[in-house]
Parts: C-alpha cells; sequence; structure tokens
C-alpha cells in the first residue's frame, strides 16, 4: 500500500492540501499575518533611521527637539518591535498546535472510516508511523514555516523598494544574486527530496519492527530469536541512519551556499559603495543602511532556502499524510443512502428501518485477487431466526461468507439481501447496529470491564451492563475481582484469560440486542469448561435471532438448524447435524475423526 512517489519535484499541490486544514484557523492566522507585516515594516524602518542618525544627528547640526524626537521615536519602535514577535510567535505555536490537533483528528478518523481491503495492503507500522511521526514534523514546519515565509516575503519586498528608490544601482548588486540562488535552490531541493523519502520509507519500517516486536514479544521468546529480531531491526535501522545522514549533509550545504551569496553582495556593496562614500557622491549613512538591507534581504533569503529545505524533508512525509487521508474505501454507502440514514460517525438512526433477520445471498461472487475466485454464483437463503453453521477446510470461504454479510468486502457480483432488500440500499452504519460479532481473537480495549461491555451500547446503564454480564455467566468471576467492574483490562485485556477477555466480548455484543449474531470461531481459543459455558448462555441468546457461526469444534453447532460444508467457495452439503451423519458424507467423516481424537485425548488424559 506504501508507495514511493518518484518525482522529485517540489509538489504546491500537496502542500494546498495541506494548507487547506490550516485555513480552519484562518482567523488567528489572519491576525498573526497583520502583526508579521507590522513587524517586517519596523525591520525595514530601523536602517533608514540609523542612516538619519548617521547623517544628520551625527552631524552636530541637529537641533534637540530633532533628538529627542528620535530617541523617543525609536524607542517606542523597539518596544512595539518586541511586542509584535510576542504576540506573533506566541500565536504562531497556537497555530501549531491546533493545524497538529486537526491533522490528527482528520487521520484518525479517515482510519476509522476506512474498508477492511486497506488494512490487508497496509502494515501497522506504516499507519502508526503516519500518525505518530508524519504528522508532528508537518504541523510544526508548515504552521511555522507558513509564518517565516509571510515575514520573508514581506521584508524582501519592503527592503527591494526602500533600496531601488534611494539607489537602484547598489539595489541591483543585491539582486543580481538571486537567479543564481534559485539555480542552486533547486538543486539542493531535488536531492534533499530524494533523500527524505528514502528516510520516511525506512521510519516506517523501523516503527513496523518496533510494533511486531511489542505484539509478538511472547512469541519471540518462546522461539528464542531475540538475536534474529535484534539483528533485523539493526539492519533497519542503518538503512535510515545512512539515508538520514546524506538528507541532512545535503540540507547542511544549502545554508552555507545561501550565506557564500549573501557575502558577495556584501562586498560587492561595501567596494562599490565605498568608492561613492569616498567620491563624495553618496553620503556614509546611506552606504551604512545598504550594508544593513544586505543582511535584512539575504536573512529572510536563508529563512526561506531553510524552510524550503525542511519542505522537502517534510514533502516525504506530507505524501503519506495525505496518501492515507486521500485513500478511497472499497465498501461505501450512496449519496442517496447517506442522505437518508447519515454516515459512520454521523448516523441518523432515528431514520433506521426495523430489522427481521432475514437474510438472502443472491447468484454472489467475490475475489480478494482477481485471479484467485472465492465465491462464484454462491447462493443461499436463511430465514428470519436460524442459526446457521459454517463448516469447512481453512480457505474454503467460510469468513469470506460472514465478511461479505457484515459488507467488510462488498460482493464483486450478485446481490446480498436482508428482508428482501438490497443491503446496499441501507447504510453501513444500520446493518452493523443490528450485528453481534465475536471474534475468535477477542481484543478488549485500554479501560474497565464496564466501559469494554458498554461499547456494544454506549448509552447503557450500569445495570445493562451487569444484565448482559449475567447472561454469558461473566458475572462470577467479574465480581471476584477486588474493583468488580470498574477492573482495568490491561491494554488489550492483558490482564485476563482469553476465556475471562471472550466472556466479556460475548456480553459485549449481546448487550446491543442485535438482530444478528456471528460468532467466528468464538469458543476455538478458550478451554472446554468456559466453552460449556458460553454454549449454554448463547443457546438461550440465539432464540429468535437470525444466527452465522462459523465453527472448528463441530461439537458446538449439533444444535444448528443449518450447517453448511463449505468446499472453495461452494455448498457440497446441507442440513442438520443428524441429517447430515446420516448421509454420511464430508461431514460426517469430520464429525466422526473429532469425535474419535476427542475421545482418544480423554483416555490419555486418565492415563
Amino acid at each position: 500500500m506504501e508507495t514511493e512517489n518518484k518525482e522529485v519535484k517540489f509538489d504546491p499541490k500537496l502542500w494546498m492540501q495541506l494548507v487547506e486544514i490550516l485555513l480552519r484557523q484562518k482567523k488567528l492566522l489572519i491576525v498573526v499575518i497583520l502583526f508579521i507585516i507590522a513587524t517586517s515594516l519596523l525591520e525595514v524602518i530601523f536602517p533608514i533611521m540609523n542612516a538619519y542618525a548617521i547623517d544628520t544627528l551625527a552631524s552636530g547640526n541637529a537641533t534637540q527637539s530633532q533628538f529627542t524626537t528620535f530617541i523617543v521615536s525609536y524607542f517606542i519602535m523597539i518596544l512595539l518591535f518586541g511586542l509584535f514577535v510576542v504576540i506573533y510567535l506566541h500565536l504562531t505555536g497556537v497555530i501549531e498546535n491546533k493545524f497538529a490537533y486537526d491533522l490528527r483528528k482528520t487521520t484518525f478518523i479517515k482510519v476509522q472510516t476506512l474498508s477492511f481491503s486497506y488494512f490487508d495492503k497496509t502494515s501497522e507500522g506504516w499507519i502508526i508511523s503516519r500518525l505518530t511521526s508524519d504528522i508532528p514534523r508537518i504541523s510544526e514546519i508548515l504552521s511555522w514555516g507558513f509564518i517565516d515565509a509571510i515575514f520573508g516575503i514581506t521584508s524582501i519586498i519592503g527592503v527591494s523598494i526602500v533600496m531601488l528608490i534611494v539607489n537602484y544601482k547598489l539595489a541591483l548588486l543585491i539582486l543580481a544574486v538571486v537567479p543564481i540562488l534559485i539555480v542552486v535552490s533547486n538543486y539542493f531541493q531535488k536531492q534533499i527530496l530524494r533523500q527524505q523519502r528514502l528516510v520516511r520509507k525506512h521510519n516506517s519500517a523501523v516503527t513496523a519492527v518496533f510494533s511486531e516486536s511489542i505484539n509478538g514479544a511472547k512469541t519471540i521468546k518462546s522461539l528464542a530469536i531475540e538475536e534474529t529480531i535484534a539483528k533485523d531491526f539493526t539492519e533497519t535501522a542503518l538503512r535510515m541512519k545512512r539515508s538520514s545522514i546524506h538528507a541532512n549533509l545535503y540540507s547542511a550545504l544549502f545554508i552555507p551556499v545561501v550565506v557564500f551569496l549573501g557575502g558577495i553582495s556584501s562586498s560587492a556593496i561595501i567596494w562599490y559603495g565605498g568608492n561613492q562614500v569616498v567620491a563624495y557622491v553618496m553620503p556614509f549613512g546611506i552606504l551604512m543602511m545598504f550594508t544593513s538591507y544586505v543582511n535584512q534581504f539575504f536573512q529572510p533569503l536563508r529563512e526561506i532556502a531553510r524552510l524550503l529545505s525542511e519542505l522537502q524533508m517534510a514533502q516525504a512525509a506530507g505524501e503519506r499524510v495525505i496518501q492515507l487521508i486521500t485513500s478511497e474505501n472499497d465498501v461505501v454507502d450512496s449519496e442517496a443512502v447517506i442522505n437518508e440514514y447519515g454516515t459512520l460517525l454521523s448516523p441518523k438512526t432515528e431514520n433506521y428501518p426495523s430489522l427481521n433477520g432475514e437474510i438472502e445471498f443472491e447468484n454472489v461472487g467475490f475475489y480478494y485477487n482477481e485471479n484467485e475466485t472465492v465465491l462464484d454464483n454462491f447462493n443461499l437463503k436463511v430465514e428470519q431466526g436460524k442459526t446457521v453453521a459454517l463448516v469447512g477446510e481453512t480457505g474454503s470461504g467460510k469468513s469470506t461468507i460472514i465478511n461479505l454479510l457484515c459488507r467488510f468486502y462488498e460482493p464483486t457480483s450478485g446481490t446480498i439481501k436482508i428482508d428482501g432488500v438490497n443491503y446496499q440500499d441501507r447504510s453501513l452504519g444500520w446493518l452493523r447496529h443490528n450485528i453481534g460479532y465475536v471474534l475468535q481473537a477477542p481484543h478488549l480495549f485500554s479501560g474497565s470491564i464496564m466501559d469494554n461491555i458498554r461499547y456494544g451500547k454506549l448509552d447503557a446503564t450500569d445495570e445493562e451492563v451487569i444484565a448482559a454480564a449475567k447472561q454469558v455467566n461473566a458475572h462470577e468471576f467479574i465480581s471476584k475481582f477486588a474493583e468488580g467492574y470498574q477492573t482495568d483490562v490491561g491494554e488489550g485485556g492483558g490482564r485476563l484469560s482469553t476465556g475471562q477477555k471472550q466472556l466479556i466480548s460475548f456480553a459485549r455484543a449481546i448487550i446491543k440486542n442485535p438482530k444478528i449474531f456471528i460468532l467466528d470461531e468464538a469458543t476455538a481459543s478458550i478451554d472446554t469448561e468456559t466453552e460449556m459455558i458460553v454454549q449454554n448462555a448463547v443457546s438461550k441468546l440465539l432464540k429468535d435471532k437470525t444466527a452465522f457461526i462459523v465453527a472448528h469444534r463441530l461439537s458446538t453447532i449439533v444444535d444448528a438448524d443449518i450447517i453448511l460444508v463449505i468446499k472453495e467457495g461452494k455448498i457440497v452439503e446441507q442440513g442438520s447435524h443428524k441429517e447430515l451423519l446420516a448421509k454420511a458424507g464430508y461431514y460426517y467423516k469430520l464429525y466422526t475423526n473429532q469425535f474419535n481424537e476427542a475421545a482418544n485425548s480423554s483416555v490419555l488424559n486418565k492415563a
């Protein structure tokens, strides 16, 4: 998913997309710009007053009134200059933080609404790197860079106008180096951008290794592969270090080149202007004013050069953030559906129609890759309130059927209907509002047990949460904790056992009272005792609910209304548990094999 931009030019379109987010602080930016313009104009006036002091006040011909007026005016200008600088620096800091907030919020919301296919193709480290590394870099450079650019441009324009009015020949000696500076800047910008793209690419890889090593810490230790993982990380970090050094080298060379060009202008001014002063053609104060303007002209140019360098360094980060923000979803509601039912983040729940639970797959086709068809002309009709079990080998298409039902992916052909209506004519929010999904590997969010169950129904009362826990027989173990329902589950639920996490995830699914239940290998990772507790609870809860159960342990689905045996995306056997056993086909072999394995395991355990 991470694509590399081969262009080495500064991309105005990219930055305009980011500036659009920055311009959400439009009023604050206008205030800051006004203070910046005032500050830069004051800075342009100081050399003029210095020239006046040298040529008029220091000549001995000035009156006391002129001297006093000059001192008071100069002092007031210094105070205003300092005050304006403090104000615009403070406001720029505010803009930076607000911009970072807006960019993080925009990016995070985008991540929440992206389709499953995006996460299939994009590593966790790549996404985390955008949020934790690229956004702070962009917000700092763009906010301060925007302000520095305004200050620099205003200063350069002001200085250029005054110089051309006072002495155009001296002004041209300064302006003559600008074309050379443009050529030099263009070269360095290309080199810096090329290296920074490599840096950001390697940074994503470093973040990915970090993430994988943390998430897989137990696996790494159990396999004793710490040395291998450390070696992989070292090699990845070394590649990032080399790219960073090259990028910093070009950046370090860029500014001295600009300083050198400024030095040439200063030398030319002193040589030509000095001769003019010696020949009494030009006052000494004017020469001093121009030497000050050389610095005031090239200092903003150096800042702009630095800014361009940093923008090139940040462009690689900006490209990745914009790539994430502008990523297209594979699963989206139509405009008509959005107008009627709202979006996932802004739902119009009052318009949601009721859902009964009749489900029909009509000539459905699907593939993850065009060359690998998973479902082809798949048909299935499930009546309201029926429990359907899906069994079959890994890769047979069981999870794909569930993913399509939940609309995590769109069918590539055919139609899926709920209560006789194409589910694409209803909103994603409506569908998922009516689905209770329990995964094989339960995921809990950091926080309390109470909070985790309440995620199923955000407006649930404490009493409703406790009632849901009791329904799945989780109340007993929760009550044994010192803090009860306020017990912190830890990151990912790490402080609880797998069985406890699964019971909480069941309670979370149940509390919303969904019309459709999805149990995707929901009991595969828990012990037999906990499984029996769950099964007893689930059998009661699934009454009058349409349920789809993906099961590995066939003993858990003997009471299902319909059992579908899936092979290569097709239904090869269908019926109740008794009917399929009577056929003595594929299901019969699967069930008897598991039954014999369980019996042998029981004998061995007793022995």
